[in-house]
C-alpha cells in the first residue's frame, strides 16, 4: 500500500469499514511510513476534538469526494518518502 492509497482509504480506516486484508495493508504501511502515521495522528485527533466540543460539522458528499480527490492528486506528484514514525 502506498501513501494515497492510505489517504483514500483513511475514513475507512478509521471507521473500521474495510476488509481484514485492507486494513492489515494498511496498519503495516503506518508501521513504516512517518508521514501518514502523522495524517492518521491528525485526523483523529481531529475528531475527538470535535466529539469533545459536541459540534458535528457536516460536509456534502460531493465536497467530500473534491477534497479526496484533491488530496490524492497532491500525493500522487510526490515521491514516496516512508519514513517509520518517531516516538514522541
Amino acid at each position: 500500500m502506498q501513501c494515497a492509497d492510505v489517504i483514500r482509504y483513511l475514513s475507512d480506516y478509521i471507521d473500521q469499514n474495510l476488509s481484514e486484508a485492507l486494513m492489515e495493508e494498511a496498519r503495516a504501511h503506518l508501521a513504516t511510513c512517518r508521514n501518514c502515521h502523522v495524517v492518521l495522528d491528525s485526523t483523529q485527533q481531529t475528531i475527538l476534538l470535535y466529539r469533545q466540543q459536541g459540534q458535528r460539522i457536516g460536509m456534502k458528499r460531493a465536497k467530500q469526494d473534491k477534497l479526496y480527490a484533491q488530496l490524492a492528486l497532491a500525493l500522487a506528484g510526490r515521491a514516496d518518502d516512508c519514513e517509520a514514525p518517531t516516538e514522541e
